[in-house]
Order: C-alpha cells, then sequence, then structure tokens
C-alpha cells in the first residue's frame, strides 16, 4: 500500500521526495477522478447540445477593469494559506512527519504565507492590468452547460464531501460521539452515497438556478458518475483506506487466479489497521491478519465494465431519463451485493441487520425501474432524436 505518493515514488522509482509525504494516495486518486470525469462530462454534454437538448444563457461581463480589492484579497489569501501550510512544511521540523496534523494545525510559516500572498495578489493586479482599457466595457455572453462544468465538479465536490462525512457519522454515530470535532476534521470516514445525495441535490439546485435542463443534466452525468467511482475507489485501494472486505479463509476458486485478487492482507495501510509488520519501522507498519476480500479492486473492475455500458447506451435510449434510470439500477445492484462482503455498520434494530448502503442501494434500484419505465410519460416532451 502507498498511504501518500512519497511512498509510491520510493517504491516504484527508488527516489525519496520528501514533499510528496502532503499529496495523500486516497487524495490524489479522487482529485483525479474530479478531474478525468470533468473532462468526460464535457464531452457529454457537448454531444448533447449539439442534439439541441440545451441552450445557452447570456450573462453580462464587465471587460478592461482594473483589479478590484476583493479580486487582490482573495487571491492573497490563497497565496498565504499556499505559502504558510505547503511551503511552511518545507522549513517546520518535524511537520512532513505527520503531514495530516500539520495541515489541521494551527501551525506555518508567516514570512512564505504573506511572501506568497503578496505574490498572488501582484499576479492579479498584473494580469487585469495587462487587459485594462480606458473605458471599462459592459458585455454580453452566451454561456452553454458544458461553459459550467467547472461549476458543476466544485459543487460536487464540496457537497459530495459534506454528504459523505454527515453519512458516514450517522452510521458510526457512537464514534463520532466520542470525537467529534476529529470525526469532522478527519479525511478518513467518508460514505459514497451520502456525497451522491448531497451533491446531486446542490447540483440539482444549481442547474435549475442556470437554467439547465435538469433531466438532461442528469442523464449526461450518468456515465460520468460511474466513471469517476470507478476512478475513485483506486485511491481506495491503493491507500489502504479501510473499504476494504470481511475476513475471506475461504480457498480460492480457481487455481490460475492471484492470491491478492482472492484475499489480501493490505500491507502499510494509511488506516495503520492489524497487526504490525516484523522489521518495519515508521508510521504504516501494520497489515491486516487473516487477509481479506479486495472489495475496493472488485468495485474498480465492476464499475468500469458499467461505465462502459453506460457509455453505449447512452446513444441508444432514446427517452430522456431512462440512462439515468439505468443509472440508478446498475449503482444500486453493484453496491447491493458488494455490501454482503464488505466490513460495514449493521443496523441491527432493522428486519434482516442491512446496512445503510444496502438501504439507499435498494431503494435506488426501485427509483431506478421506476424512472425507466414512467419516462416517457413525464418527460416525452424531452425525448431524444
Amino acid at each position: 500500500m502507498y498511504p501518500n505518493l512519497y511512498y509510491a515514488f520510493k517504491d516504484i522509482f527508488g527516489v525519496e521526495l520528501e514533499g510528496l509525504k502532503l499529496v495523500n494516495s486516497f487524495g490524489f486518486f479522487v482529485a483525479l477522478s474530479f478531474i478525468l470525469s470533468a473532462w468526460v462530462l464535457t464531452l457529454e454534454l457537448k454531444r448533447k447540445q449539439n442534439l439541441g437538448q440545451f441552450t445557452y444563457t447570456e450573462e453580462k461581463i464587465m471587460v478592461g477593469a482594473t483589479a478590484s480589492i476583493s479580486e487582490l484579497l482573495i487571491n492573497f489569501l490563497l497565496g498565504f494559506v499556499f505559502g504558510f501550510k505547503i511551503l511552511g512544511a518545507f522549513v517546520i521540523d518535524s511537520a512532513l512527519n505527520d503531514p495530516q496534523s500539520f495541515i489541521l494545525s494551527t501551525n506555518g510559516s508567516w514570512p512564505f504565507g504573506i511572501l506568497v500572498g503578496i505574490v498572488f495578489a501582484g499576479l492579479k493586479w498584473w494580469e487585469k492590468n495587462k487587459q485594462k482599457l480606458a473605458k471599462p466595457e459592459e458585455r454580453v455572453i452566451r454561456i452553454w452547460p458544458h461553459d459550467r462544468v467547472g461549476d458543476i465538479v466544485l459543487y460536487a465536490a464540496l457537497f459530495g464531501f459534506l454528504g459523505a462525512k454527515i453519512f458516514h457519522n450517522l452510521e458510526n454515530w457512537n464514534e463520532f460521539a466520542k470525537d467529534p470535532i476529529g470525526a469532522l476534521i478527519s479525511f478518513s470516514g467518508l460514505t459514497f452515497y451520502g456525497g451522491l445525495i448531497c451533491a446531486g441535490a446542490a447540483i440539482i439546485y444549481y442547474a435549475r438556478k442556470r437554467k439547465i435542463s435538469v433531466i438532461h443534466l442528469a442523464d449526461a452525468m450518468a456515465p460520468t458518475m460511474m466513471f469517476a467511482y470507478a476512478f475513485g475507489r483506486i485511491g481506495c485501494q491503493v491507500s489502504g483506506d479501510g473499504d476494504w472486505g470481511i475476513p475471506n479463509l475461504n480457498p480460492k476458486p480457481f487455481s490460475w487466479m492471484p492470491d491478492w485478487l482472492w484475499a489480501y492482507n493490505y500491507p502499510h495501510n494509511v488506516i495503520g489497521e492489524g497487526k504490525l509488520i516484523t522489521g518495519c519501522e515508521g508510521p504504516y507498519c501494520n497489515e491486516l491478519i487473516p487477509a481479506v476480500y479486495p472489495t475496493p479492486l472488485y468495485e474498480i473492475i465492476a464499475c468500469f465494465l458499467l461505465f462502459t455500458v453506460l457509455w453505449i447506451y447512452r446513444k441508444k435510449l432514446k427517452v430522456a431519463g431512462q440512462l439515468s434510470g439505468l443509472y440508478l439500477i446498475l449503482n444500486g445492484l453493484e453496491r447491493f451485493f458488494i455490501e454482503k462482503i464488505r466490513v460495514n455498520t449493521k443496523y441491527e434494530a432493522l428486519p434482516f441487520q442491512p446496512t445503510q448502503a444496502e438501504l439507499i442501494s435498494f431503494v435506488m434500484i426501485v427509483t431506478g425501474i421506476v424512472l425507466m419505465v414512467k419516462a416517457k410519460d413525464w418527460f416525452g416532451k424531452s425525448q431524444i432524436n
């Protein structure tokens, strides 16, 4: 396992770059998933735009004005945070030994923070000054949905993280009650469906506000979300963040199957779970005994395949909303069945002791079926030609 990129580069390339300790492997792959998903979503929105399913809105912008005080202040603050924390990590003793604690602490480099803040503000002033006109002009520009992908991704990231934390803490209330602050600010402990629900609600609000067809946007995001989930799970597998399966003591069903594909012990996992590895020194020296089902790996494979299915059927399903329904069904089925071998909190008071994800995935499957059946009645006017 590679808790952060320092260990990955050390193992793969044989180089030790201390600064890479700041880059958590899970966060790195989640960030990549957002970037690549933004590209996928842009492609699909442009395709739908060409089919006439989206239209533009007009907005007024001011051209040729100098940088405002608020713009300079925002850029100074961004630069200050970068210098105070990121550059500060390289000059403060022991900061890189525990990057997460350092990032969440009040420690940092004030000189670097102020210096980089001034540089950022100065660059903003210089950029705006180059475009300055003798008399600033107000212009009207056309904004298409694909021009707003950056905003959509930002909404998905912010509200997705918020929802993932909320649902995780609801599912693990006893742990939250013991240390509420620690549970809220910790980088670990995220529930996908919580993120999906909150991000979905935020994006619907944003789409309505920007006069974007919600159902066509949902169809465009269906394959995008499956892709993002599959890619994000790479971070879970690489870092060993605890999203693994239950112990697997069963014999391999096929002799040709690699051991790590059937049961894996996640050595050097990022959360320090399991028994100490003999001879290992450092912060990440644990492995799981016995080995467990590598469920993140199974989900990576399954969801990339399901993404392919959605990508193919996005042109075959002619009624708006049906692709969204298919996504809900496929996502729900995948998660419902993987829960059977995942480590999770069960609701003992309910019949069959389901997990939170099983309950939500069941609702998603039913909702998806209803949506596929009723899409023509509900969105007939939005039928795809």
